[in-house]
Formats: structure tokens, C-alpha cells, sequence
């Protein structure tokens, strides 16, 4: 197990760039994101890391080892692929050992080993079985145990849900997190679905143009996002314009006139002397109201703002509401709905301002 080190990582096809000066550095042991569109160039990074695409310009490096210019074969990389790759005239057994036999383990060994890769992914039972008899998930958590079989220095693992209906999805992504935390294993993870990123990573690079557009953790870039290509990318969001009312204070907060009001926000140091800014509101970052009163206590709001409701949609334990506040129209999710929302009449909304964030445009 070791650590992966990426310096300056370029890579052009002809006169197109998937890849521009892409540095990052994933600690060992860790579950680091690339996560980003398709043609982001995240995938192309991955591919660089296995040593399948060359890279025009940079260096990687596996711990102190720059591997580079090395063969996939002698890298020590294990790979997760998107359609499992398993061969369907192998067992499960020998799908998993298929890697041992090549590294020429002893057969007692290959065989213990074996067994406890298929342990850890719940699967001994069906060791004699045919890939064609499982299921889909099965399938992945066979390819997954191949992939830590040999006891790789890093894990790749290229879209491993992407196949996979929503149930077994959420499993998997349980099982993925457990491995990683039993195995300490260093894991390099691309996909371009949101929820898998934030529910599983220990950080995530949010890519755009072959770029890194954000790096930070989970709550960090959902909470804190720094531009708005990331705010609208992970989950949804309101923009509002408003224009700083005076200096930013020593906590990073200002007081930012909008439409909706003047509101206290978050300001990143990038934006400081700034005047016109863009606010980022998540729609769970509202409070719907009875009455204008301010509240008191821990779950003091900083802001109120009264508008008209022009649609809502009510889901049980939330509500999905459309409302006009002087011109704006923002959505608001409402999670255990207990005033009934009537389209056409007043909604008072609340902002707490450790909710709201100045993005880059």
C-alpha cells in the first residue's frame, strides 16, 4: 500500500486536451474521488495512473516510485472495471486466483489467499459457480476481489456501479467503504455520480475541462463549494446576485444586499474585494415559516424573506415548493412538512447564513 502522486499531468490527443496540469496527491490508505462529467477528463487520468495512455507531460508516482514511464503489468495496480471482465469459463475461484497465477504464487498460498478475498466480499459460498450464474452484483464483488487478491499498492476502479440497478448500488457502495476501511487500501475511484462520491470519499477532485475545478472533502465541497460550475454540479442549488454591503469580517462572513433581503454570508478569501457577488442557496437551506418572527436559540435565522408560492409538491417526509420572492423564483425542499403550503399564498422563508455561500462565477 502506498500513496499516489500526481505532478503536472498533461495529456493531448492530436490538438485536443483531456487533461491540463493536473496535480493532486491521495494519501495511503485513503478513497479519493475523480468526479466530473463524461469528457472531463477524469477517466483519461485513471487511465494514465494504470499505464494503459501515456501521459504527454508530467510524472506519476506510486509512493517515491515514479511509474511513469513503466508497463501496466509492473506497476502493481489492481483494476475495478465498469463491465466486471470476468472470464466466463473461470470459476469464481479462478477468476479471483487468475491474478495469483500470474505472479506465480504457491499454490497453498493462491489458495488461501483466494479464500480470504472472497471472504471479504461475502462470496466463499459461491466460489464453483460460473460468472453467467451470478448476478449483477455478484459479479462486481467477484471482480473487486480479484482486483485485491494480490494485495495491489493501489486500487483504480473505473465506474464499478454504473451497471448496477439503484438497490444494488447502495449496497455495493456499503461494501466498497467496508473493504476500505478493513484493507487501508489506497483507492482511486472515478464516476460521475454525485451521491456515490459524497457518500463514500475521503476526498473528492471535482474535474471540468480536463481541470481539477475543486478539491476538498465531501462537506466541503457540497457546503463550501468555490465556483458555481461545482454548486450546481453536486446537488442543487439557487443563485442569487447581491452586492457586498460592507467588509468581509474576520470569520469570512459579510452582509451581502439581494433580492431576498440583506443576508450574511459566506465570503472565500478569492472573493474579498469583490462587490458583485452570486450567492449559492441550497434549497434544504431554507426554513419555511409560520410567521416573520425571528427565532431564537441554536437554530437562530439570520434572514426572513416572505414570498408567494407558485407550486408545490408534497413527497410525504418532504416538499418540493417553487417560490417567487420579488422576482426570484427559488426552490425550497422542505423536510417533514407540517404547514400546508397553498399555491398563490405568502411562504415565509428562513436563511441561516452558515448555509449560504459567495461562489466564482
Amino acid at each position: 500500500m502506498t500513496n499516489l502522486r500526481l505532478e503536472n499531468l498533461r495529456k493531448a490527443f492530436d490538438q485536443t486536451v483531456a487533461v491540463e496540469d493536473v496535480s493532486v496527491e491521495v494519501p495511503t490508505g485513503s478513497l479519493f474521488f475523480l468526479l466530473g462529467s463524461s469528457g472531463c477528463g477524469k477517466t483519461t487520468i485513471l487511465r494514465m495512473v494504470a499505464g494503459f495512455v501515456e501521459p504527454t507531460a508530467g510524472r506519476v508516482y506510486f509512493g517515491d516510485r515514479d511509474v511513469t514511464a513503466l508497463p501496466p503489468e509492473k506497476r502493481n495496480a489492481g483494476m475495478v472495471f465498469q463491465n466486471y471482465a470476468l472470464w466466463p469459463h473461470m470459476t469464481v475461484a479462478q477468476n479471483v486466483g487468475f491474478g495469483l497465477d500470474v505472479r506465480k504464487m504457491a499454490s497453498a498460498d493462491k489458495k488461501a489467499r483466494i479464500g480470504e478475498s472472497l471472504e471479504l466480499v461475502r462470496m466463499n459460498a459461491l466460489a464453483d459457480r460460473l460468472p453467467n450464474q451470478l448476478s449483477g452484483g455478484q459479479q462486481q464483488r467477484v471482480a473487486l476481489a480479484r482486483a485485491i487478491a494480490f494485495r495491489p499498492d493501489l486500487l483504480l476502479l473505473d465506474e464499478p456501479l454504473s451497471n448496477l440497478d439503484a438497490k444494488l448500488r447502495l449496497e455495493m457502495r456499503a461494501e466498497i467503504r467496508r473493504i476500505s476501511d478493513e484493507l487501508h487500501m489506497t483507492m482511486l475511484y472515478v464516476t460521475h455520480d454525485q451521491h456515490e462520491a459524497l457518500s463514500l470519499a475521503d476526498n473528492i477532485a471535482v474535474m471540468r475541462g480536463g481541470r481539477i475545478e475543486q478539491l476538498g472533502g465531501p462537506r466541503e465541497i457540497y457546503e463550501r463549494p468555490r465556483t458555481k460550475f461545482v454548486a450546481e454540479f453536486i446537488g442543487e442549488t439557487n443563485f442569487v446576485q447581491g452586492r457586498l454591503e460592507g467588509a468581509r469580517e474576520s470569520d469570512g462572513f459579510a452582509a451581502v444586499s439581494t433580492p431576498l433581503g440583506s443576508i450574511r454570508t459566506f465570503v472565500s478569501p478569492a472573493l474579498a474585494h469583490a462587490n458583485d457577488l452570486t450567492l449559492s442557496i441550497r434549497p434544504e437551506s431554507f426554513r419555511v415559516l409560520a410567521t416573520t418572527t425571528p427565532t431564537t436559540g441554536a437554530d437562530r435565522l439570520t434572514s426572513i424573506a416572505t414570498g408567494t408560492c407558485i407550486a408545490s409538491t408534497y413527497l410525504g417526509s418532504t416538499a418540493q415548493h417553487i417560490v417567487d420572492v420579488r422576482g426570484e423564483r427559488l426552490k425550497v425542499f422542505e423536510a417533514n412538512p407540517r404547514i400546508q403550503a397553498r399555491v398563490g399564498a405568502d411562504m415565509h422563508l428562513g436563511i441561516m447564513a452558515d448555509q449560504v455561500v459567495a461562489v466564482e462565477g
